[in-house]
Formats: structure tokens, C-alpha cells, sequence
């Protein structure tokens, strides 16, 4: 056995168990990766506001804990002003109920014929097996529900905690990474940040912008049927549908349907067939146009980016998909070279002359005509002439 054959199997069982043992921890801290991820981009996006803060003599963990502030102050309160409209309704639909089933059931009545009645049914759905299984499945399910819940809480508060500390301790960040490169990767790095701050902060005014279009059309709709709440119903569509990636838009549509139903069926499939519409409208015109001129990709790039970024990571790639793409080719760009492009008129999207000649060739074999013909076509459209084949001297 040679010598270092051993050796080189106690080596490669040990760069196997690290592999495992990376892999293990890996994807045991998957979640808090991802938190991370979007506490970064978090603390990116608000970057601009903090910085102007700071800049006029403001300290950087008392401009960051206002800028939080405010934003937790406008989400409450539009949640509050939501959730106290969304418990009404919820009043008015559960009163209503017995209103809407009577007529329901006498629709029934008069088209098949039946004589079917809203106590017969009420009591065969409570008398019903599956509704017991139901409640028995949803008693066992309220531990799992309120876990889910706490979790989610938790998730949050680590988000805000870490872009806390990202946009607060932003200067002392940058100076320990560059602390640990030579001067010309450290100007490379904070090139590299800058552009991330600025394709960040565009990508969310394309949203918020986006979201000021969604929120007025669904609001004139709204208005044309006679919903009540429209403004909170338009401004819950243009936020949820613009900054909830994936279902963002099915969540934005159900609750202005839900809402509608209570005035009119019908109602509901108008505003059904207008979210549907809209949203074709959004995706493949308003978007990638929008997308591409505040982040600066092209909208293909864009949409590619957005699958990619939703294959990977799910929801959250959805979310920062684009602007990771956009400061990626942004940083990118300067270390490509170019040159000059030629004045070839194919490059235009122009024919190059002489084309015609090709053409008149393939016309005149799709013809039936002889070569000869073919030929003297060719010379009479390039204005040369051809010497025949026969002396036609006296």
C-alpha cells in the first residue's frame, strides 16, 4: 500500500464530514439567512432618509428609530382603519346571511321545481358529518395556528432588529469591510454600495408608484358600483398587490369581491373581471416599463429576474429579485468592455443594399425561368452589363 493512501482517505473522509456538517447547519439557518436578506435591502431602502437625517446633525440610531417609527405608524393605522371597516362588513354579511340564503333558495324553487326551505337545510348542515369533522380538526388545529403565528411574529421583529442595526450602524459596516481589503477593492466596495442604495430605493418608488395607479383605478371602479369604503378598499389593492409578492394580488382582489357581494352579486364579478384585467395590464405593460426606467433593466431582464428570484427563495426572491439584479448589472457594467459598433445598416435593423439581387434570383427560379434570365435580371438591377455568349457584330 503506498504511504500516502491513507493519508489521503483520512483526508477525503474528513472534507466529506465537512461538507455534511455544512450542509446540516446550512439549511438549519436557511430561515435566518433569509431574514437577514431582507433586513439588508430593508435597511438599503431607507438608507436615503436615514443618511439626510444624520447629514444635518442628527444622530444615526435616533434618525433610524424615527424612520421606523413612522413607518410603523402608518402601517397600524391603516391596518386598524382596515380591520375595524373589514369587522363591519363582516356584521352587515353575517346579518344579511339568512336574507341572502331565502333568496338564494327560492331562485332554487322557482328554475327545478323544488320545495326546499332554510330550516331543512340548516339542520341537515348541522346533523352533517363532515361540519363535525370540521370542528374537531379546527379545535385541534388552534395550537398549530397560534404557533404559526408567534413565529411569524418572531420572524418580523428579527427583520426589524437586524435592518435596525443595518441602516443605524451603516458608516461603522462599510468601514469594517473595507477594513479588511486593500484600498483599491475598499473604493469598489462602497461603489458596489452606493449602487445598491440607489437601484433599492428606485425599485420602491416603481412600487409605490405602481401602487398609486392600481390603488386610483380600482377606486374609480369602486366608486362607478356604489361600494362602500373605497378609498380604504383602493389604498388595501394598491399596497397588498404591489409589496406582497405572488399572492399579493389574489389577497388585494378578495376582500374589495367579498365587500361587493354584500351589495349585489354581480357586483362581485365586475370587480372580479376588472382585478383580472388589470392585472394583465400590469404585468406586461405597466410594469416592465415602469421597472425598467427607475431601476434601469430591461423588462425582459426584469421578468426574468422575478421567476428566477421566486424559484430560489420563494416570496422573498420575488421581492428582491429585481433590485439585486439591477445593482448587480450596475456594478458590472463598468468592468465590460465595448467597442465602437459598425455602420453596417443590418445593425439599424436596415437591409443591405444589393438584397435585391438575391431576390430577383429566387424570383426567377420560383418562375420556372432559365439561368440565363435569372443572370440578366441580376445585371439590368445593378446597372452592369454582361457580355453574351453569341458575337452580334456585323
Amino acid at each position: 500500500m503506498p504511504r500516502w493512501l491513507p493519508r489521503a482517505m483520512v483526508l477525503g473522509l474528513a472534507l466529506y464530514a465537512c461538507f455534511q456538517l455544512g450542509s446540516w447547519a446550512f439549511h438549519q439557518l436557511i430561515g435566518l439567512l433569509i431574514n437577514i436578506l431582507i433586513a439588508f435591502f430593508l435597511a438599503l431602502a431607507i438608507e436615503p432618509a436615514v443618511g439626510r437625517m444624520s447629514a444635518r446633525g442628527m444622530r444615526r440610531g435616533l434618525a433610524t428609530f424615527i424612520v421606523f417609527f413612522a413607518v410603523f405608524i402608518a402601517v397600524a393605522g391603516f391596518v386598524f382603519l382596515l380591520g375595524s371597516m373589514l369587522a363591519g362588513q363582516i356584521v352587515d354579511m353575517v346579518e344579511g346571511f339568512p336574507k341572502y340564503l331565502d333568496s338564494v333558495i327560492r331562485w332554487i324553487n322557482d328554475t327545478f321545481h323544488t320545495e326546499l326551505s332554510r330550516v331543512e337545510i340548516q339542520e341537515s348542515l348541522l346533523r352533517s358529518d363532515w361540519l363535525r369533522k370540521y370542528v374537531q380538526n379546527s379545535a385541534s388545529g388552534v395550537l398549530d395556528i397560534s404557533a404559526t403565528v408567534l413565529g411569524g411574529l418572531f420572524k418580523l421583529l428579527s427583520i426589524f432588529l437586524f435592518s435596525f442595526y443595518f441602516a443605524a450602524d451603516g458608516p461603522r459596516l462599510r468601514r469594517t469591510l473595507c477594513s479588511l481589503l486593500p484600498p483599491a477593492k475598499q473604493t469598489e466596495v462602497l461603489r458596489a454600495w452606493e449602487i445598491a442604495v440607489d437601484k433599492t430605493g428606485g425599485y420602491l418608488y416603481s412600487r409605490g408608484l405602481m401602487a398609486l395607479i392600481s390603488g386610483v383605478a380600482h377606486y374609480i371602479l369602486l366608486e362607478i358600483l356604489g361600494v362602500p369604503y373605497a378609498p380604504a378598499l383602493a389604498v388595501w389593492v394598491g399596497l397588498v398587490s404591489q409589496f406582497i409578492p405572488t399572492i399579493g394580488t389574489y389577497l388585494a382582489g378578495a376582500l374589495p369581491m367579498l365587500i361587493a357581494f354584500t351589495i349585489n352579486p354581480w357586483y362581485a364579478l365586475w370587480v372580479l373581471g376588472f382585478v383580472v384585467i388589470y392585472q394583465q395590464f400590469e404585468n406586461y405593460v405597466l410594469q416592465p416599463k415602469l421597472t425598467s426606467k427607475t431601476v434601469d433593466i430591461h423588462p425582459a431582464v426584469a421578468f426574468g429576474s422575478v421567476v428566477a428570484g421566486t424559484a430560489l427563495l420563494g416570496a422573498v426572491g420575488a421581492l428582491v429579485a429585481i433590485p439585486a439584479v439591477a445593482t448587480l448589472q450596475a456594478f458590472l457594467g463598468a468592468y465590460v468592455k465595448r467597442y465602437a459598433v459598425t455602420d453596417d445598416p443590418r445593425v439599424h435593423g436596415h437591409r443591405r443594399r444589393g438584397g435585391g439581387q438575391a431576390l430577383a434570383r429566387l424570383r426567377g427560379l420560383l418562375r420556372g425561368r432559365d439561368t440565363q434570365e435569372a443572370e440578366d435580371e441580376e445585371d439590368a438591377a445593378s446597372g452592369t452589363s454582361r457580355t453574351s455568349g453569341t458575337d452580334d457584330r456585323p
